[in-house]
């Protein structure tokens, strides 16, 4: 009966009206059992709708003061909106990699942003494929890798460009004219008129790269809120006392860290041009983008205000308060574009009524999103603007609604979600729940009283600490695990629901501190999360290491990043030598291994902020030695080796001070290179890698 129901959206109108006005036919297909059945196993249609960084407290329905939000709203006013509805790691790609495995980052192995997404493993597309569904997805990816289990598919490559934007597809790259959220939901329009199996169930992901930064707003958008002040947080000037001291240290603060140009829209004239840096470089290339008529029109929204800003800038407090005008109505605007497309989507089931009988929509973002709250913009923290996601789900006739699900929920539970409500298996693997019970509007017992969270991109973007952390009902307890950042913080969130007072320090607060300890680490065994451990302080610095774990005779460090160490002083800083054995470890992107020597300057002992570090090692993959710099991970020597790839290999390393060379030896291949000037002796040494997990043997120093 389904199927023929969807083969009636192509019929022409007149023809479809006499069928359904059979009432037989029309009582079988649209009647609703008083009896409310299960929603489990009903295969209805999946719309889901998910953009990027749109925090909850930017949609009216979850009661932003700042913008209104009617499409969305929609889904809020006939199906459920999720009050408690979190991250498990606040970031683009992990949240996206979570929301398609039902697994949290370090299971999916997608932990921060630049991993590579491993296709091959469970995701709920692929499932419900192999359930008799045709998938679909439009938008942004941002994995890495190619998308699979999805019949059809467009994306961004990488974060993808607001104006003309170009779409990875199966047959290649195309560039389509336009902005960017208006294309996406055109084309996932277009595949549902036109190129979907109308005699399957779908799946269609429609993924915004909105309101990701840069904020561009489509043209339609551009005169928003022009004549409008928006409120302010109360937070937007934090003093960020009673938390750990990175809180102030991060770099996503409106009042230094927006760029000017690529964020605030403001024109460089030529002599800005000449000194720019950091993203405002970005200013021609996001121009040049843009078509004559387009640019024309996108430069004189903003000519006026920013003419005003050059005849008077403001200063101070004023000059911070003028960012965040500027800021959030770009990012509001961004917000307008999606919310028109979920409305489009909205329309197109209405058009459709057989369709949308069977259609269950969704709407979420990847994470929430600060908007001057503390004084930020961005997320990765674990505090409320950047944890919390948004989540609205309609389904009219089969979930009741207008109401509120208060249940703690997280994106773990989507994928589980999803293939029970297809009738599919839920693999015992993933982490998540089914929600189905909480839409059914049942009270279970045994669900969750606490989520966990995990944020691992470390200090190499924003200067956002590694930390992992549980959320109960009322209080959230943080902990930041890297040595240089050590420390703990507990927010009683219903006496202070801004998180302006850490109370971890509180006698008051003692014994729930230990409960909440005891919790987290009942949380990490459940979800056998060992990333995090960072064997007990050995190393005093490390930078993009995920785990290390002593093993028999040395360790095995997990460096999920660029360029990852782990470093601890010397014995003396008269070791000239150094000797370490390494075997790689298989599963990881790249797989190699270096000792990190990082020498000491005229600014002291391992305070040069890397710029006289020198890697020694070898890149399995390649089987090469090389000698690497600190800048860029430059290679200054390298030779090949014979080697059988997986077996240990020992490495010695030589300084010759006197010489200021360093040298390297392995499977009798020496290469060697000029020491980084100034060298005056071995601050620091330790391990490093790139995105692998490497063995290493204790160092023999001398």
């Amino acid at each position: 009966m389904r199927r023929l129901a969807e083969r009636l959206v192509n019929v022409p109108t007149c023809l479809r009206r006499t069928v359904l006005a059979w009432p037989l036919f029309a009582s079988l297909l649209l009647a609703q059992d008083p009896a409310k059945p299960s929603l489990q196993g009903t295969r209805p249609n999946i719309l889901f709708v998910l953009s990027d960084d749109h925090a909850a407290h930017a949609i009216s329905a979850y009661g932003s003061k700042l913008n209104r939000t009617p499409n969305i709203d929609r889904l809020a006013a006939d199906g459920v909106l999720f009050r408690n509805n979190f991250c498990g790691n606040a970031l683009c790609g992990p949240s996206r990699a979570t929301i398609l495995t039902g697994l949290h980052s370090h299971a999916n192995g997608f932990m921060r942003n630049g991993n590579l997404f491993d296709g091959a493993q469970r995701t709920f597309p692929q499932l419900l494929q192999q359930a008799g569904y045709t998938t679909a997805i439009f938008g942004k990816w941002h994995l890495e890798s190619e998308p699979q289990g999805f019949d059809t598919w467009a994306v961004l490559p990488g974060q993808g460009h607001y104006y003309n934007p170009d779409f990875e597809t199966a047959t290649g790259r195309v560039r389509k004219d336009g902005h960017v959220t208006d294309l996406t939901t055109s084309m996932a329009i277009e595949w549902l008129e036109h190129g979907r199996d109308a005699d399957k169930p779908f799946v269609l992901m429609c993924q915004h790269k909105a309101p990701h930064r840069e904020w561009m707003p489509a043209p339609q958008d551009l005169a928003l809120y022009r004549d409008t002040t928006l409120p302010e947080p109360e937070t937007l000037f934090d003093d960020y006392r009673d938390r750990i001291g990175a809180a102030a240290a991060t770099e996503m603060q409106i009042d230094r860290d927006l760029y000017l140009h690529s964020d605030l829209m403001v024109e460089p004239t030529e002599a800005e041009r000449t000194r720019a840096r950091g993203k405002d470089t970005w200013w021609d290339p996001m121009m040049t983008r843009l078509s004559d008529a387009q640019r024309t029109t996108f430069l004189a929204a903003f000519a006026a205000e920013n003419a005003a800003f050059r005849r008077d800038p403001p200063k101070d407090q004023a000059l911070v308060r003028w960012k965040l005008q500027r800021y959030l109505k770009n990012y509001l605007r961004c917000v307008a574009g999606v919310d028109r497309s979920v409305g489009q989507l909205l329309d197109w089931l209405d058009a459709h009524p057989v369709v949308k009988a069977n259609t269950i929509v969704i709407y979420s973002s990847d994470q929430g999103f600060f908007l001057g709250d503390h004084g930020y913009y961005d997320k990765r923290w674990m505090y409320e603007e950047s944890l919390r996601m948004p989540l609205l789900l309609s389904w009219p006739g089969h979930v009741n609604g207008p109401r509120e699900v208060t249940q703690l929920t997280q994106n773990i539970d989507f994928a589980p979600t999803f293939l029970d409500l297809a009738g599919a298996p839920v693999p015992e693997s993933m982490h998540g729940k089914s929600l189905v019970p909480l839409l059914q509007g049942e009270q279970p017992a045994d669900w969750r009283t606490a989520i966990y969270y995990h944020y691992y991109e470390s200090k190499a973007t924003h200067q956002v600490p590694a930390h992992f952390g549980v959320r109960t009902s009322r209080h959230k307890l943080i902990r930041y695990y890297e040595p240089e950042v050590d420390g703990v913080e507990l927010f009683d969130l219903e006496k202070d629901p801004n998180e302006l007072h850490s109370v971890a320090d509180n006698p008051d607060y003692g014994e729930l501190r230990l409960q909440l300890e005891r919790q987290l680490q009942a949380l990490r065994t459940q979800y056998d999360d060992t990333t995090g451990d960072l064997a007990s302080g050995a190393f005093p610095r490390t930078a993009g290491i995920t785990r290390i774990l002593p093993i028999d005779g040395g360790y095995r460090v997990f460096a999920n990043a660029t360029a990852g160490f782990a470093l601890q002083s010397p014995p003396s800083d008269t070791v000239t030598a150094v000797t370490v054995t390494l075997r790689p470890l298989a599963g990881r992107q790249q797989q190699n291994g270096y000792v990190v020597l990082d020498g000491a300057t005229e600014l002291g002992a391992g305070e040069d902020g890397g710029t006289a570090r020198i890697r020694a090692g070898i890149a399995f993959g390649r089987r090469r030695l090389q000698l690497l710099g600190a800048e860029g991970m430059r290679e200054l020597a390298g030779a090949a080796i014979e080697w059988d790839g997986s077996s240990p290999v020992t490495i010695a390393i030589t300084v010759s001070e006197t010489k200021e060379r360093i040298a390297v030896v392995a499977q009798g291949v020496r290469i060697e290179a000029a020491l980084p000037s100034p060298w005056r002796g071995l601050a620091a040494w330790g391990y490093g890698a790139s995105n692998a997990e490497t063995e290493f043997t204790a160092a023999i120093l001398r």
